[in-house]
């Protein structure tokens, strides 16, 4: 009998080595995106518009709530809007901020971004370069959606402070919208600026075929850079939302 739980346990064992020593290529993850509005709300409140926004906050979700999904099949990745929130949520288009639903095809190996981006009443097709992070990896580690994750810190937009969680057993190095660059898959961000996170609730292991992973194509051509030109000239005088949802776009 002890030799038969023995025996029962060494497989047990071998198993769940065997499991962690599973890389991972291509799949389905989702993302789970949340918005703090009231912290939003907080931001923008300055003087007499102080008394406005605190009532304002009141009759306003604190959070709001949306998903994407992420496929990828080895250096080629698909980003775009999942699952419905249900029941719906009613929320201020203005107070979300634009670039919202954003589509965003990435192929690891060519270093090349294809983001479909709408703000407003204009919708653009962002084709250029993926952007370059300096990642600091830290020691720091968080489970998400089963991985054990390790940490990371970078600046996006030249002040704009990102942490990311990525786990080395998801090969490809993509992540949720635009972020990328590290030795795994990018599992949960968070940008305190924004009052914005994204974190992976599940994986699917599908067999993603690599005919399916197909970049956007409809909207107004333009490079990450001209479009931040764009939108800083034309919400100089949004003062603080201004600056704001120049940095959304630009995600």
């Amino acid at each position: 009998m002890k030799q038969i739980i023995s025996t029962i346990f060494a497989l047990l064992l071998l198993c769940t080595v065997k499991a962690q020593d599973v890389f991972i290529t291509k799949g389905k993850i989702e993302y789970e995106k949340k918005i703090n509005l009231h912290k939003t709300i907080d931001g923008m409140a300055d003087g007499e518009d102080r008394a406005w926004l605190e009532s304002f906050k009141k009759v306003t979700p604190q959070t709001y709530t949306a998903y994407f999904d992420l496929s990828f099949n080895d250096d080629k990745t698909l980003y775009k809007p999942g699952r419905d929130v249900t029941p719906p949520q009613r929320v201020n288009d203005w107070l979300v901020g634009p670039a919202n639903e954003n589509i965003v095809y990435s192929d690891l190996d060519k270093h090349q971004n294809i983001a479909l981006k709408k703000v407003y009443d204009n919708t653009f097709l962002i084709d250029d370069s993926i952007r370059n992070i300096n990642w600091r990896i830290t020691m720091d580690t968080r489970t998400i959606a089963g991985f054990e994750c390790r940490k990371a810190v970078g600046i996006i937009m030249d002040s704009v402070y990102v942490i990311a969680f990525y786990t080395d057993q998801i090969i490809p190095s993509g992540g949720p919208e635009s972020f990328t660059g590290l030795p795994g898959m990018i599992l949960g961000i968070a940008i305190p600026r924004l009052n914005t996170t994204w974190f992976a609730t599940k994986l699917e292991l599908i067999d993603v075929k690599p005919e399916s992973l197909v970049a956007p194509k409809k909207g107004k051509k333009i490079t990450n850079k001209e479009l931040q030109v764009q939108l800083k000239e034309a919400m100089k005088d949004w003062g603080k939302n201004g600056t704001r949802n120049a940095w959304l776009s630009g995600i």
